[in-house]
């Protein structure tokens, strides 16, 4: 039988009445000597330098809680089959509450504390910050003012990796939401959140700058095809995400990647439904749960897959952050297929809407719903709802922009332009949404508020406010519950140094990049395994190439050149690294490369990049200026889309005043590909090969973001390999024979442009694929390891 007794501490000092109890189970001190093994619960005090806090050691499996030091909060404690465990009392009144007790489901602490909540407070949890991105700063006024005014909880973390700067900014934040508690608004502590921030192709070397474990894009890890892998990268990087303060994740980005030109396709896990849907509950899963533990644990974090229900149709492969791509299109009728990646994934904790207007092949709305974006758009929404009862989150800026809100930076508001954005919030939330991504004023949320209050008192609703304001508060306050924040949201310094970074999870990081890597061709055992250190006397040449970039948003194209693969890295393998002479303009620019005297040269590797059409942030496939729209490609060379499978009337497009729609359609006009430099590359060192008389193998190393035709490059390289978001090192590893390939395609690389005109935006696999001179096809699932064609 089970016993039960309750006493109240406070601090680390106990009430008059249990003073025995304060010598064995609250002391100070070595954290070593804290040992959950005891029989009653320790406590010691903890500093980052900046926050002062308490840490209490519950026994058994109870959890590890954490409290201002400043704070006032006293702890509660209760016997239970002989052991003492510690309750923080976070209302003050001397009682423990269902909504404080951690042995309590989140669901139903998160209910008992919704009802207590005032509507600002749940208006302001509605809310999801824009990017803060300087964690170094440390708790800035805006950030107090948003905390306090707007009562804003949950915080975007945009910021680096560096340890020490998340973890004091983290703990500042805390601090000050524990001191806007009252009696009545009861505390919420702050949930961080954050988009991915563990991909290699942030540097050459694997480790980057040692900041972050480094793992392949998602497209690489869906490479792998090894749903342990992904398992592995999930348990690492929520262990590192939970160790910079953040409690939820801004992914897993499950859109099915049906048109290969999309510019976000790298973020996916490919084409096709059951892999996707694989790799996504695997994600899920390993993000959600804590080794050791049942569940959710100390080193769980929440997953937010996106975009509800999938933005990859974009109509010509346009990005639906921008007003080019606004509309998705369907005219394969395959949105069930996009859904159905979504329905397999419906363990996770929150679930963000998309931004596009989804359309029919006959260009009307998806399902009889609304012309609207999906955050506005009932047919989607609707379907959502049916099968998901967490946290419905708005991608970011939704609401701002259009012909109301002109001032705003950043606007999608795709179909609700005309509408404020008060209105816009209210629309949301009759759709069954619960947060705004980006939004850090309550002001239109309490306006909304007010606008459900009166359609209800008119007859127009059947629900209250207070009740549908209380529904989105109990589903966001789970998310705060089952990470456990509301038991410890502060930081050890020194605990969270030892888990960043930290070796295993860096070497898993680096192995999961070599698994990742696809071999394409390998004409003649081109490469073959090699032992270490039999390249130390070569001489490789990489050539140099550069990229104009793509003006956007935030300013001009950035221009970037250098060698195709990170030449430090090289000369760590090679005895000489060898790369062309530039010849440059007044402004630093490449005017003409010359490639080197190829005479005493063992290997070329050529670097390139996926051809850079566009951007997500730069509106690309259309000309503001000119009105022009132009297709973007998966070729290097100038493309024109003039051929038989080009639209000549687009699907989508806007509404006119005379009731017409707008033609979205290219045919006729060329594409703005930036890197063109990097098939240059590829010829001149073909060309310096052969000008050399000599037999020099040319490995051509993919640095791949989507698909790309093969046909410019593949017949004249010996060998070609392919990495999604994976280090220089890594591929450069493969490509002298220290690591066997055993990746496989994701998505299939096309035959031709044409062949991308002809396939349909939302259908899968339904690309022609490219054939190459040893008659393999690159089609979803194809990659070679030494002995050929890897098989299932």
């Amino acid at each position: 039988m089970k016993t039960r007794t309750t006493t109240y501490a406070k601090g680390v000092a106990v009430v008059t009445g249990v003073a025995l109890f304060a010598l064995t189970a609250c002391t100070s001190g070595d954290p070593e000597d804290q040992s959950s093994n005891s029989d009653s619960f320790t406590t010691r005090e903890v500093s980052d330098g900046t926050t002062d806090f308490v840490v209490v050691t519950n026994p058994g499996d109870g959890p590890v809680l954490s409290y201002g030091a400043d704070s006032g909060i006293e702890l509660l404690t209760e016997t239970e089959d002989g052991l003492e465990y510690a309750f923080k009392d976070m209302n003050g009144n001397g009682e423990l509450d269902v909504w404080e007790d951690w042995r309590v489901a989140a669901e139903d602490r998160a209910a008992d504390l919704a009802g207590q909540l005032s509507i600002e407070q749940i208006a302001g949890l509605m809310l999801f910050s824009s990017h803060e991105r300087s964690p170094a700063d440390g708790i800035t006024d805006a950030q107090k003012e948003y905390m306090e005014q707007s009562r804003l909880r949950n915080v975007l973390n945009a910021g680096p990796n560096d340890v020490e700067a998340n973890v004091t900014w983290s703990n500042q934040l805390q601090a000050f939401a524990e001191s806007l508690a009252t009696e009545d608004e009861p505390y919420v502590p702050v949930n961080f959140s954050s988009d991915p921030r563990s991909g290699a192709e942030s540097g050459g070397d694997y480790n980057a700058s040692g900041d972050i474990s480094r793992w392949p894009s998602n497209l690489g890890l869906a490479a792998t095809f090894d749903t342990e892998t992904m398992t592995a990268f999930a348990t690492a990087v929520s262990a590192e995400y939970r160790a910079l303060g953040i409690g939820t994740a801004l992914s897993p980005q499950i859109d099915l990647a049906t048109d290969p030109r999309w510019l976000r396709v790298s973020g996916t896990f490919g084409e096709n439904v059951e892999l996707a849907t694989e790799m996504a509950q695997a994600y899920v899963e390993g993000f959600q749960a804590t080794p050791d533990a049942e569940g959710w644990g100390d080193e769980s974090v929440n997953a937010m897959i996106k975009h509800w229900a999938g933005d990859g149709p974009g109509e010509g492969g346009r990005e639906s952050h921008t007003e080019a791509g606004k509309y998705g299109v369907y005219p394969g009728d395959n949105f069930d297929a996009h859904a159905e990646v979504f329905l397999g994934a419906m363990d996770a904790a929150a679930v963000m809407t998309a931004y596009s207007i989804a359309l029919d092949g006959e260009g009307q709305p998806l399902g009889g719903g609304d012309r609207m974006g999906s955050a506005y758009d009932s047919y989607r929404t609707d379907l959502l709802r049916q099968n998901f009862s967490g946290v419905v989150v708005t991608d970011w800026a939704v609401t701002a922009g259009g012909s109301t809100d002109p001032e705003a930076m950043i606007g999608t508001s795709w179909g609700a332009d005309d509408l404020t954005v008060a209105e816009r919030h209210y629309e949301i939330l009759q759709n069954g949404v619960d947060m705004f991504g980006g939004n850090n004023a309550v002001e239109p949320v309490l306006e909304a508020y007010d606008m459900w209050q009166a359609d209800f008192e008119a007859g127009n609703t059947d629900v209250d406010a207070d009740t549908r304001f209380a529904e989105s508060g109990t589903r966001i306050l789970a998310m705060l519950f089952q990470p456990g924040l509301y038991e410890n949201a502060y930081l050890d310094l020194d605990e969270s140094q030892e888990i960043v970074a930290s070796q295993d999870k860096m070497d898993a990081g680096y192995q999961a990049q070599l698994d990742s890597v696809v071999m394409l061709k390998n004409e003649d055992g081109t490469i073959a395994a090699a032992e270490a250190g039999d390249w130390s006397d070569k001489t490789v040449y990489i050539p140099r190439n550069y990229d104009t970039g793509q003006a956007g948003l935030f300013g001009p194209g950035e221009y970037t050149e250098g060698e195709g693969l990170t030449a430090e890295i090289a000369e760590e393998y090679f005895g000489t690294v060898v790369t062309d002479e530039a010849e440059t303009d007044a402004d630093g620019q490449v005017i003409s490369y010359t490639a080197p005297d190829l005479s005493d040269v063992d290997l070329v590797l050529v670097g390139m990049d996926s051809p850079n059409s566009g951007a997500v942030f730069a509106n690309s496939g259309h000309d503001e200026e000119t009105g022009e729209w132009y297709p973007l490609s998966l070729q290097y060379r100038p493309y024109t889309a003039d051929g038989e499978n080009v639209r000549q009337v687009s699907i989508s497009g806007d509404l006119l005043p005379d009731g017409t729609q707008e033609n979205r359609s290219y045919y006729g006009n060329t594409s703005r590909v930036s890197n063109e430099s990097d098939l240059d590359a590829f010829e001149r060192a073909v060309a310096a090969v052969e000008a050399s008389g000599k037999d020099i193998p040319v490995i051509t190393v993919l640095r791949a973001n989507n698909p790309t035709v093969p046909a410019e490059f593949e017949a004249r390289s010996d060998a070609i390999l392919v990495g999604f978001g994976v280090s220089d090192q890594a591929l450069i590893e493969t490509a002298i024979g220290l690591n066997e390939p055993q990746g496989r395609l994701p998505i299939a690389f096309p035959a031709s442009m044409d062949a991308v005109e002809k396939q349909l935006e939302d259908v899968q696999e339904d690309t022609e694929p490219y054939v190459d001179s040893a008659g393999n096809s690159y089609l979803f699932g194809f990659g070679l390891n030494y002995s050929g064609p890897i098989s299932d």
